[in-house]
């Protein structure tokens, strides 16, 4: 969505219409249990419950949760299969409740990496709830903000190739339809927890004008509590988009 669209998309209420949270501090949860890593994903599943419980009862329209990012493939081989084999699992339990509570889920990223069996249960699990119209849940697996960006940047280069159209059309309002997530309102609010203050590589596109929110919880310990307190601290932002007059204020 273009900056003109995305300022005309946001109202002056103070609560956000997309969230979206990098789930971060899994493994020092379960250090600090003096347990394996594995433990705290498992942990971290319970948070995600909690989150989407949270923004459906709030009436978001989106929630984007950094589940598994193109770099992650690089951490132990045994610790990349016990989240493969967790994000089964979860699909298979949460899917219903789900469906059941009018959440329609989504999962962007490149799916090709993963398990036939994997690519299965995701495949199933949209269909199942690609007509619910309350919360639209985005689960970022095998997910890269520059993933993102070059295979948007390939479909319109595809499309000049095919002689559809000329470089020199492409505008920022192209790109945007080809990225992830295109169809919904944009990002307007980033959390991250575990007390880290980096994007890694998370939407890169997409929250060039959200704001941010930090926290020391880690994300097993996220609750609706935690998620209650980046709202409000939302809420006392003044959202200017590059201007000097915050939107929804009248200009003088």
């Amino acid at each position: 969505m273009s900056l003109e669209n995305q300022q005309m998309s946001d109202t002056s209420c103070a609560q956000p219409r997309h969230v979206a949270i990098i789930m971060d501090g899994n493994g020092r949860w379960a250090k600090r249990q003096g347990k394996m890593r594995v433990f705290g994903h498992k942990a971290g599943v319970k948070s995600v419950r909690k989150a989407v419980s949270f923004a459906a009862n709030h009436h978001l329209d989106a929630l984007t949760l950094y589940a598994f990012s193109s770099e992650n493939w690089n951490r132990p081989a045994q610790e990349v299969a016990a989240l493969m084999e967790l994000f089964v699992r979860a699909l298979d339990s949460e899917v219903k409740s789900l469906h059941k509570h009018n959440v329609r889920l989504r999962i962007i990223g490149d799916v090709s990496r993963f398990s036939a069996r994997l690519q299965e249960r995701i495949r199933r699990s949209e269909t199942l709830t690609q007509n619910n119209d309350g919360l639209t849940l985005n689960i970022a697996a095998n997910y890269g903000g520059r993933w993102d960006i070059i295979q948007g940047v390939k479909a319109l280069a595809g499309q000049v190739e095919a002689g559809a159209l000329r470089a020199e059309q492409i505008t920022e309002d192209m790109l945007d339809s080809a990225v992830c997530m295109s169809e919904l309102a944009p990002v307007d609010l980033v959390i991250r927890t575990g007390g880290e203050h980096r994007i890694s590589n998370f939407l890169l596109w997409q929250i060039a004008y959200a704001e941010f929110y930090f926290t020391d919880v880690l994300w097993p310990d996220f609750d609706e509590n935690t998620f209650e307190d980046a709202l409000n601290a939302f809420a006392r932002r003044e959202r200017r988009f590059g201007g000097t007059t915050p939107i929804g204020a009248n200009a003088s």
